[in-house]
């Protein structure tokens, strides 16, 4: 039986709030009055902090006055894409120029930025962990509760480890009317299958007072089965699955202002996700080709049949997270913020049955019946946040100090649960990170520079790996890290409307250290002895212009990303999991977005990305015999995107009526290489061919005033049969077809 509380406690808010409808509409006509100015204020409001950031700064500050690229999704973006699909990366899909295609399910595998993994943050509180990534941190709350997302496209230590490919900051609604109101949230989709169905049931309550607010949101989400356009059930994926699953969501946030003027601020938030699977499917494997293991004629994706394994546990994705802010608008001349957070992580896999689950080694023929086991990451972390802005600073007008201190610590493991059996061992991170950045206004010109200094420690407990990797004993042991990590800029406003921009920065993480750490298949192993396990700095240049005029917009940037000893991920077609490759990478790539107001009620927007990168056949030998090779491997679809156009069509027929027609296009891509090892005359060679393709949707809301906002949403409009792009690169067992046509209709209401 599905567990519904929530949404049974949505039901029971709703009907005892509807009593109240009945009443209110007597007044109907002095509210829409009241609504329109409201709606208006708001509009102002939002055009306002549309052109304000504070991801990476922590203190609002105009985006023009930020040298580097840029992007805000507002809130509107984030209506249109909740109309369409509530897949928490598709909106950062189509919106921002240098992230992949996103995956469809609860693994954001390959879903890179500019070629890198990006940092995401939920209210600036880091989500998910770099000591064993697990590719699950993009799904961490309902996206209901998002106001706004802050995106910087490129390496960044602004906001500390994990940001060499950008930071993406899911910043949380905050109550904007004076008084309260409450939202009714209610969605039903389908693919017309009978197993197709879901629905979402979702309230919100926001108050709002001189000297206080407070925010509540509950929501229940249920998907049904996934179907590609040729109405074949969509595979389950290993890593995690949307179809077939359920998600509770319970958001909490409530601040008071005190003092003179009200210049402090003490806010709490808690924040409560869990999403899993069904457990009603199992995965039936398809095939690429005559090339794949079994071969077959014809590819064929994979699958999924009614079936469940024995003593499977489902798949799920748990975020728990608690943080406490305090803020003094006038400490010492400043803007004092503090932020104490503590988070915890649990992600399971489905059971998979390959080579490095078994409890015995299988031999390289041996076909004999094998074991299935689900792995399973737990991770807390907890850290302090500290910041201080004073503008002004040493009596210079224009020229502004933001400088603190953040610790944290991060603590991970990932264990192969049926079995009780050690995958990774326990991992603990602790670091203690000052920085200091200074800011110019000359004029027209803002100059920044900055200074990080990562001073981190990572103790690993000793351990023995799984009977694949030969049972081998690994010394357990303290690593340090640390890192002097600067950026410099400078943005131009030549005038009102164009502005140039220049920027260097270093981005600092940690490479997936788990992946190492469970690969060693060698007895007399040390943690310290790992090469593996060394910091990934990425080093980047950014140049690139901002234009917005009265009709439209346009920006564009070229960067350059490099790193001495990145990571690039590949699998390994016997284990089906992923194998690191620790060796220098180079990306370079363009970005282009823009807008267009033919009228004040029809526009276009759109964005391009172009991007390539290299990295070696192999890395430096541990042993000194050779170096990493030249770089002549293309970084494939697990690393970078194909080209990308996305254009979307928005046109507000009435005053309470839009629709936008949207187009996602992934050119084709054919990446070659090759190259022979003088040490040994090995030869290695790459070939990836990736079959573009183009996707429509269309959303259409229409606000009936009194009896609320109706909306319609169409995914894969024109019905589209493709291979979700990641599918199309080397892997086993990974062949998954995209989502199919999905027709959603939502329902929202807001009374006062």
């Amino acid at each position: 039986m599905k567990k519904v509380p929530v949404a049974l406690g949505v039901l029971v808010l709703a009907a005892a709030i509807s009593s109240s409808v009945q009443a209110q509409q007597m007044q109907a006509a002095n509210e829409e009055d009241s609504r329109s100015a409201d709606k208006r204020a708001q509009d102002k409001k939002a055009t306002e902090l549309d052109r304000v950031i504070v991801t990476g700064v922590r203190a609002p500050k105009a985006v023009d006055k930020i040298p580097g690229a840029i992007t805000i999704i507002t809130p509107e973006e984030i209506k249109q894409s909740l109309i369409i699909t509530e897949d928490n990366t598709a909106v950062l899909a189509r919106t921002i120029p240098g992230y992949a295609e996103s995956s469809q399910a609860m693994t954001n595998s390959g879903e890179s930025l500019r070629g890198r993994i990006p940092l995401r943050l939920f209210d600036s509180i880091p989500q998910g962990s770099p000591l064993r990534e697990g590719t699950r941190n993009g799904t961490f709350t309902d996206m209901g509760v998002i106001g706004r997302i802050e995106v910087i496209n490129g390496p960044s230590a602004a906001e500390g480890i994990g940001a060499t490919g950008g930071v993406i900051n899911y910043i949380s609604k905050v109550p904007e009317q004076i008084g309260s109101e409450t939202t009714i949230n209610a969605r039903y989709q389908t693919q017309f299958n009978d197993d197709s169905v879901g629905w979402k049931l979702g309230l919100s309550h926001a108050i709002k007072q001189d000297n206080y607010d407070f925010l509540a949101s509950v929501s229940q989400l249920e998907r049904g089965m996934a179907y590609d356009a040729k109405n074949r059930s969509i595979g389950m994926n290993s890593s995690g699955s949307l179809a077939d699953s359920q998600s509770r969501n319970l958001y909490m946030k409530g601040g008071y202002n005190f003092g003179e003027d009200g210049e402090q601020r003490l806010q709490a938030t808690y924040s409560n996700f869990n999403i899993g699977g069904n457990g009603d499917y199992i995965q039936l494997v398809g095939c690429k080709g005559p090339n794949d293991w079994p071969p077959c004629d014809t590819p064929v994706p994979n699958t999924s049949i009614k079936g469940h394994i024995d003593g499977q546990r489902d798949a799920l994705n748990k975020f728990i997270q608690y943080s406490l802010q305090y803020t003094h608008s006038d400490f010492y001349g400043g803007t004092l913020d503090l932020v104490g957070y503590q988070a915890k992580q649990g992600m399971r896999f489905l059971p998979e049955n390959g080579a490095d689950r078994q409890l015995v080694k299988p031999a390289p023929a041996d076909d004999a019946d094998r074991i299935f086991d689900q792995s399973e990451i737990q991770s807390r972390k907890k850290g302090l946040r500290t910041s201080w802005t004073r503008p002004s600073i040493f009596g210079v007008d224009g020229l502004e100090l933001h400088t603190g201190v953040d610790f944290v610590q991060d603590v991970a493991e990932q264990r192969l649960v049926m079995t009780d059996r050690v995958w990774v061992p326990p991992m603990d991170y602790r670091s203690i990170a000052p920085y200091a950045q200074l800011s110019w206004d000359i004029g027209p010109v803002t100059v920044s520079g900055g200074f990080r200094r990562e001073n981190g420690e990572l103790d690993i407990d000793s351990y023995t790996t799984v009977a694949y990797r030969n049972n081998s004993f690994v010394e357990g042991g303290t690593l340090d890290y640390t890192a002097n990590l600067p950026n410099l800029g400078a943005i131009w406003r030549v005038t009102d409307e164009f502005s140039l921009f220049s920027a260097y920065s270093k981005g600092f993480t940690l490479p997936d250290i788990g992946i190492p750490l469970r690969n060693v298949n060698y007895p007399g192993q040390t943690v310290a002895g790992i090469l593996d396990l060394q910091a990934i700095i990425v080093d980047n240049i950014d140049i690139g212009f901002n234009w917005r005029g009265s009709r439209g917009a346009l920006s564009g940037s070229w960067y350059h990303s490099t790193s001495d000893f990145g990571a690039s991920l590949e699998v390994d077609p016997l284990t089906s999991d992923f194998i690191m490759t620790r060796a220098p990478t180079d990306i370079k790539g363009i970005e282009l977005t823009g807008e267009f107001r033919f009228t004040d009620t029809f526009k276009i927007t759109g964005l391009y990305t172009h991007l390539r990168g290299y990295t070696s056949f192999w890395g430096p030998d541990p042993q000194g015999r050779y170096d990493a090779g030249p770089m002549k491997k293309p970084l494939g679809i697990f690393d970078a995107t194909p080209d990308k156009i996305n254009v979307a069509l928005v046109w507000k027929a009435l005053p309470n009526l839009d629709a936008t027609l949207g187009a996602s296009m992934l050119r084709d891509r054919h990446l070659t290489g090759s190259a022979v090892r003088e040490y040994d005359g090995e030869e290695y060679d790459y070939d990836e061919k990736i079959n573009g393709y183009t996707l429509w949707d269309l959303g259409v809301n229409y606000d009936s005033g009194r009896f609320g906002t109706f909306s319609l949403g169409v995914d894969n409009l024109f019905n589209k049969y493709y291979i979700l792009s990641g599918s199309q690169g080397d892997g086993w067992q990974n062949y998954w077809a995209g989502r199919g046509r999905v027709v959603s209709l939502s329902y929202s209401y807001t009374f006062r």
